[in-house]
């Protein structure tokens, strides 16, 4: 497919569009240059749906529509298994962990670590993670954005490369670098408020662009609506659950293995660290909650999140997607995901390009500012401020983050230029963190988690992880195939560190009672808590609680399955998806108010 070249109106639109969202942001300098506080969590003032809207326009990056096309043009519907699976995660933090971290009042999920545990242990391990969650995993997350915002600008407009000294460079990449210098720049000086604001303008652009080209496509000429595009799906396309049997021709749904299937449901989503789907609630999920004005607020901004994430958004892309398997079949075994590229160039008119391609650039600029701002944050709380610079004034340390924040970036793009796959990063991460998850929560509710059940489940998943690429794969290469193909390896990861976390915390002390009692005190966290607090008191709530959680999460999934029902006017699942939300809707309303969530002493 040629090319594309963009009109004045195409661009018009490009151009003004950035100049507001830079213009927006650097408007908050001088509001975000007081404190810490003010840069890195917008002075705790933001009401819920600035930090809800927030969330979920970092979690819509650029890769996002192009892997829900892959998903989609390859399993069906039911690919999106692979992500839908986290809603449970996202649950559990706003009803298990929202009030606990705002209650905690500190600066940064990692501030936590030494606030639960104490000594050299646990100053060590802060440090640690600082680098490693700031810097290494931050900077594979913000090069596989860049990779897709390559991969949509080399699709759409065909830019090849130039060589120097022999080094073969990509136009798309100084495209992306340039439009990475942009975001660190506002992102420098505007800090997380400025970064959240422009978050809510950022997301309601996207949406809108994707929401158009949706319509646009269904209603082609080629596809004919909602009725035509049924007909001509293969059988299984628009199945919400996956098959186990492989057929012969055709999509009939997610082909997976019903040990895959089982394990993505039952433990991925609290086993493993993901950026977005933290077990316990963390990373930039956490900074939002932290930002937020009240412990309401946080709650009313994780929630809004989970909703949004799992059944506002995915519609949208999957019905372009299902377009582009009709559209473009050729694309099932090369490159499925440019489905979506190719639907951009060929159903949209002058104008509408640009805005589509402004509606990607802000999905881009939403999740690398977020990365940016969430990065600096723990190399300089929890890395300069901690070890460093504890004689700096508070303006000081705010140059120091601007600073690091422009640092992320340059290391970024370092790292941009050195992936070649989204998918190897996506299953380094899910794997790399398998087993740490259940630490993550337990910490909050178990008073024996102690700074050493910590560290050893997030050093050991490493150790199975080489073991299973570098010596099991040998034997057999399934293992090497990921949790899609073959859920060995990440079982025995979350295995291996299951174990070793439990067999580590009852070896070694617990903290001290009077470091615990302080952290009791702060934040009140339910559970096995009885030694230090001399009460069980929390325990009903907690029941209430769970009921709250498991009826949340049937009214997502209702809604979501709804919601595919309604576009595809199957009037009778429509009507039984939506009786099932509403039944969920007064369960939840009843958990709510006896779990008293919103306490804020």
């Amino acid at each position: 497919m040629e090319s594309v070249n963009l009109t004045t109106l195409d661009w018009i639109i490009i151009i003004g569009f950035l100049v507001i969202i830079i213009g927006i942001g650097l408007s908050f300098t001088k509001r975000v240059s007081g404190s810490l506080a003010d840069f890195f969590l917008g002075g705790r003032n933001l009401p819920w749906y600035i930090a809800g809207v927030s969330m979920v326009a970092t979690t819509f990056a650029a890769d996002t529509p192009l892997a829900v096309t892959e998903l989609v043009v390859k399993y069906g519907v039911s690919g999106n298994w692979l992500w839908w699976n986290m809603l449970a995660g996202a649950m559990l933090t706003t009803f298990f962990f929202s009030h606990l971290w705002r209650r905690s009042a500190v600066m940064t999920e990692l501030e936590l670590i030494e606030m639960r545990y104490h000594g050299k242990a646990a100053s060590f391990l802060r440090g640690l993670k600082s680098l490693y969650l700031g810097l290494f995993l931050n900077c594979l997350i913000i090069g596989w954005v860049n990779l897709a915002l390559m991969t949509l600008l080399d699709g759409f407009f065909d830019l090849g490369a130039f060589k120097i000294i022999g080094i073969e460079i990509k136009y798309s990449l100084i495209i992306s670098a340039f439009a990475m210098f942009l975001v660190a720049i506002y992102s420098a000086l505007s800090g997380l408020l400025g970064v959240a604001i422009t978050d809510f303008i950022q997301f309601f652009v996207a949406m809108a662009g994707c929401i158009i080209l949706a319509v646009i496509v269904l209603q082609s000429e080629q596809i004919g609506g909602a009725a035509g595009l049924k007909e001509k799906l293969p059988p299984g396309s628009l199945d919400y659950f996956p098959t186990f049997n492989k057929a012969s021709d055709g999509i009939t749904g997610f082909v997976i293995g019903a040990g895959s299937f089982l394990t993505m449901i039952t433990m991925q989503w609290w086993a493993s660290w993901y950026p977005g789907a933290e077990p316990g609630g963390g990373g930039y999920v956490a900074q939002r909650m932290l930002s937020a004005r009240s412990v309401k607020d946080a709650y009313n901004a994780s929630l809004f999140f989970s909703f949004a994430h799992y059944c506002l958004r995915p519609w949208p892309w999957i019905i372009v997607a299902l377009c582009a398997a009709v559209l473009y079949p050729e694309l099932a075994n090369t490159d499925p995901k440019m489905g979506y590229v190719y639907a951009m160039k060929e159903f949209l008119p002058n104008g509408l390009k640009g805005l589509l391609l402004v509606a990607f650039f802000a999905a881009y600029m939403s999740t690398i500012s977020t990365q940016l701002n969430w990065g600096s944050s723990y190399l300089v709380n929890d890395l300069y401020l901690r070890f460093i610079g504890q004689r700096d004034s508070q303006k000081q340390l705010v140059l120091v983050s601007r600073l690091a924040t422009l640092f992320i970036m340059i290391i970024g793009i370092i790292v941009t230029s050195m992936i070649n796959s989204i998918t190897g990063v996506w299953s380094f991460l899910i794997e790399c963190g398998a087993g740490l998850g259940l630490v993550l929560i337990l910490r909050w509710y178990w008073w024996r988690i102690n700074v050493w059940s910590e560290i050893a489940a997030t050093v050991i998943p490493f150790f199975a992880y080489g073991l299973t690429k570098l010596i099991f794969v040998k034997f057999d290469p399934a293992w090497g195939k990921g949790l899609t193909e073959d859920p060995r390896s990440f079982l025995f990861t979350v295995f291996c560190t299951t174990v070793g976390w439990i067999l580590i915390t009852f070896l070694t002390k617990p903290e001290p009672t009077e470091h615990l009692q302080k952290f009791y005190n702060k934040v009140k966290p339910g559970g096995v808590w009885a030694k230090i607090s001399g009460t069980n008191e929390g325990h009903s709530n907690l029941i209430f609680t769970f009921v709250a959680w498991l009826a949340a999460i049937v009214m997502a999934y209702s809604i979501l399955f709804a919601t595919g029902r309604l576009i595809f006017m199957e009037w009778i699942s429509f009507g039984g998806w939506m009786l099932v939300s509403i039944i969920a809707f007064f369960i939840l309303r009843f958990g709510i108010q006896k779990s008293n969530l919103f306490a804020e002493d």
